[in-house]
């Protein structure tokens, strides 16, 4: 029943790997394999000391890290806080409505964001003055150092509903009994959290990160791409952005492969270390 998603596999994804090679050419799409022009390191050696690659870099591992600690925490807690609901209808009530923004279109999410944040009449700015916090609208996203915060809580208000259902599912493998024998010996319900929950969701947690860990350079692109503007690129423009803008839509398909080598090869690097790290710890781990 593997062999056709194997075979899916091996021609989508390692056949692909043959374009590499594009990344040590002056690629030409009109010339013929054999008539590329090799230029070796010259397109790494372009990216490693353009500064504005540096400067994307850093915006792509800093959204990245807001992201996986947000998405961490707040999904852990939500679940948390649903397992501890004993109202089944208001449970589901919550859950049906913190998994709504999920099957959202980041098109449609970014333009309930804009409005939300809008200069003109949006409600975040209007709440604002009204409790007196502010004295005029602020252009939320027109302010780069606000970019990265913002696209954080647009990360949770889209996905921590969804990510949380693994987290739940892990909690109905937790032997009822060990809460039950914990309140016996009266354990208080931040007590049996804390010592049963929290290490019961342990190696569900400790796998996640290590996966997570390993895509720490793809920070998304549909977000950034859709809220970013001329006032708060530098703060916007992640890796993937960087790569359409100045790799395939200049033309410049070497520099974009080579760009997506450097990806590849150091989310590689992160998951094998974040791996060996938990195995060291005594930690699950992925392998």
């Amino acid at each position: 029943m593997s062999v056709p998603f194997l075979i899916w596999l091996f021609i989508f994804k390692y056949v692909p790997l043959w374009g590499w090679t594009i990344a040590f050419q002056d690629y030409k799409p009109a010339k013929s394999f054999m008539d590329q022009a090799w230029v070796g390191l010259k397109h790494f050696q372009f990216l490693f000391q353009d500064e504005h690659f540096f400067r994307v870099l850093r915006n792509t591992l800093a959204m990245s890290f807001i992201n996986l600690v947000l998405g961490f925490t707040t999904a852990i807690a939500l679940a948390i806080l649903l397992n501890e609901l004993r109202r089944v209808v208001f449970k589901r009530v919550v859950q049906t409505i913190s998994y709504l923004p999920h099957f959202i279109s980041w098109v449609v999410a970014a333009s309930i964001i804009s409005n939300v944040l809008s200069a003109d009449g949006g409600i975040l700015n209007e709440l604002l003055m009204w409790l007196g916090f502010i004295n005029e609208p602020i252009l939320w996203l027109g302010k780069g150092e606000y970019f990265w915060g913002i696209l954080g809580a647009s990360e949770v208000w889209k996905n921590v509903g969804w990510n949380t259902i693994i987290y739940l599912a892990a909690m109905t493998m937790i032997d009822p009994a060990q809460y039950e024998a914990a309140e016996i010996d009266g354990a208080g319900r931040f007590q049996r959290i804390w010592h049963i929950t929290l290490p019961g969701l342990r190696p569900v947690i400790v796998i996640l990160l290590i996966m997570n860990i390993g895509q720490l350079l793809e920070s998304g692109f549909e977000p950034q791409y859709l809220l970013g503007n001329g006032m708060n690129v530098k703060y916007s423009e992640n890796l993937d952005i960087f790569v359409l803008k100045y790799g395939i839509s200049m033309g410049n398909f070497s520099l974009s492969i080579a760009a997506g080598m450097f990806k590849t090869i150091i989310s590689f690097i992160l998951l094998f270390s974040a791996n060996s790290l938990a195995k060291r710890l005594g930690q699950e781990r992925l392998f």
